[in-house]
C-alpha cells in the first residue's frame, strides 16, 4: 500500500507515519529510489499493530522502539501482557463510570481514581520485556544512531540474509564452511552494532527467524526456507 492507503487503514496520519519513519520506529517496506514513494506490506501492518497496542497503553514512542528493538522481546508473551494492562484499565473506566453516579450523589469517590494497580502491572511487563543485559547494551549503543545509520545496517543484515538464501539456492549444506561462516559473520554484525550476542542469544535468534511471522517472511523473500536454512545453520554453528 502506498502511504496514504497504509495510513487510512491504519487510522494514523500520513505526518504520523512520516515521523515513524524518522525515528526508526517504523520503516516503510521499500521507498520508490526515483520518486521518494513509501510503500508498506503486511509486516508493516503487523508491527503498526504492536505499536498501536502500547500507545493504548499510553508507552511513550522511546518505550516502544526499545521494546520492539529488544532481543529478549517474545511477541505472543507480550500480546498477553497487554490484554491483562487493557483489562485492568478498562476496569479503571468502568470504576470512573459508576462513581459518577455516586458524585452526583455528593459521595466521596476519589478512590476511584486510584490507578496504582495499572501502574505496578505495568511496571512489571516493561521490566520483564527488558531487563536483560543484551536489552540495556542495545538501548545504550544505539539511543544515538541516526536513520542513516539504521537504514546503513539494514542493508548490512539483509546482504547476509541474502548470502544465505544464496547458499541454500546452491546446495550448501548448513554445517558447511561456507554457511558456517556466514552464521560466524551475523553473529559479529550483530555484536558490533546492537550487543555483545553469545551463541546462547544466537540461537534464540535462530528460533525467533521461523517461529515470528514478520521475522520469517521478511527474510523468506530472499527465498522460500531461508529462515529455517538459517535457523538450522545456526543450531549447528551454536553445537560446537
Amino acid at each position: 500500500m502506498q502511504i496514504k492507503e497504509f495510513a487510512k487503514f491504519t487510522g494514523v496520519s500520513v505526518r504520523t507515519l512520516h515521523y515513524y519513519d524518522e525515528i526508526g520506529l517504523l520503516l516503510p517496506a521499500v521507498v520508490d529510489r526515483d520518486t521518494g514513494y513509501r510503500f508498506y506490506d503486511e509486516n508493516s501492518l503487523l508491527r503498526m499493530q504492536e505499536i498501536l497496542f502500547y500507545r493504548e497503553l499510553d508507552f511513550s514512542l522511546k518505550n516502544i522502539g526499545e521494546i520492539l528493538s529488544s532481543p529478549n522481546y517474545n511477541k505472543s508473551k507480550a500480546l498477553k501482557e497487554q490484554k491483562q494492562l487493557l483489562i485492568l484499565k478498562k476496569e479503571r473506566l468502568e470504576r470512573l463510570i459508576s462513581a459518577i453516579d455516586s458524585a452526583v450523589k455528593g459521595e466521596n469517590v476519589m478512590k476511584a481514581f486510584d490507578n496504582s494497580e495499572f501502574e505496578k502491572y505495568k511496571a512489571e511487563a516493561k521490566e520483564k520485556w527488558g531487563s536483560t543485559d543484551a536489552y540495556k547494551e542495545h538501548t545504550e549503543r544505539t539511543k544515538n544512531y541516526s536513520k542513516q545509520k539504521w537504514n546503513d545496517l539494514a542493508v548490512g543484515m539483509d546482504h547476509i540474509m541474502a548470502e544465505f538464501a544464496i547458499c541454500m539456492k546452491n546446495s550448501k549444506m548448513p554445517d558447511s564452511e561456507e554457511v558456517q561462516n556466514l552464521v560466524k559473520m551475523l553473529q559479529s554484525h550483530i555484536t558490533e552494532n546492537y550487543y555483545l550476542c553469545t551463541n546462547e542469544i544466537l540461537a534464540g535468534l535462530g528460533q525467533m527467524y521461523v517461529a515470528d511471522e514478520r521475522f520469517k517472511n521478511n527474510i523468506d523473500k530472499h527465498a522460500d526456507g531461508t529462515a529455517a536454512f538459517i535457523c538450522e545453520a545456526i543450531t549447528v554453528y551454536c553445537s560446537k
